[in-house]
């Protein structure tokens, strides 16, 4: 025991200061042209902004939802690190953002997943700061804004809290690869097809991986809220995702 806790430290010293870069963004590191990842940061600015004053009022209103924030930001960390290999210069990964885009909207969320992202740029090697804007936008922005929509139409529908918790979180998931296969197309159009062509083979490679991913980040939403319902009823009407009759 004795001689295994030295190599034991070594390694995770190596680990720690010596991260190998993994490139396992969903648009990796350099793979834009530097004028389309200028243009993609540039775009969300505005969105992370209002996301700020809107994190603002939240907790001034509710400071009881700190955890719940906290919640939805870890939410989406775990899942979007689990990376799967799709096509080269991009990877697939579950995003995790239909559970705090329900609870918070989509501007606090375009925040949350800012800093998620941004810290597995950083913390786990992931790569993708040349890209993060073009991330952002895709993960970040375009997935809560589909989340919500999603959500909101579900229930104006009548449909029941948990199937509008599912297909919010799972159709969130797939715009965004949806708005990456766009991103990677307008970059590099195909030479025959064009934009469109191009954004059909980056779509249809994408499917195979994302379409069960998106799935599975439905289901498990699903327990996640149904979980918050159980012991956090309180929180939810307050943040007016339930109704107090609800509870």
């Amino acid at each position: 025991m004795k001689q295994l806790l030295p190599k034991l430290a070594y390694f995770g010293i190596v680990l720690l200061f010596m991260p190998k870069q993994a490139y396992a963004m969903h648009i990796m590191e350099g793979f834009l042209p530097i004028g389309w990842a200028i243009f993609w940061f540039a775009l969300c600015l505005p969105f992370l902004v209002k996301g700020l004053q809107v994190i603002r009022l939240v907790v001034k209103e509710n400071p009881e939802s700190k955890l719940l924030l906290a919640l939805s930001g870890a939410f989406t960390f775990v899942l979007s690190a689990l990376k799967i290999p799709s096509v080269t210069g991009s990877c697939s990964h579950p995003t995790g953002v239909g559970l705090g885009s329900i609870l918070f909207g989509p501007f606090v969320m375009s925040v949350l997943g800012s800093i998620v992202l941004l810290f597995q740029s950083i913390l786990l090697a992931h790569g993708g700061l040349t890209t993060l804007g073009a991330n952002i936008f895709s993960m970040a922005i375009v997935g809560p804004f589909i989340a919500v929509g999603v959500f909101k139409l579900s229930t104006k529908w009548g449909l029941s809290f948990s199937v509008a918790v599912f297909l919010a979180a799972m159709l969130g998931d797939l715009g965004t690869y949806v708005m990456t296969s766009v991103q990677l197309a307008l970059a590099f159009p195909s030479e025959v097809g064009g934009i469109l062509g191009s954004f059909q083979k980056f779509a249809s490679i994408f499917a195979l991986t994302q379409i069960p991913l998106a799935i599975s980040e439905g289901l498990l939403t699903v327990m996640i809220m149904n979980f918050l319902q159980k012991y956090n009823m309180r929180e939810l009407v307050q943040l007016r995702i339930l109704k107090a009759k609800e509870s």
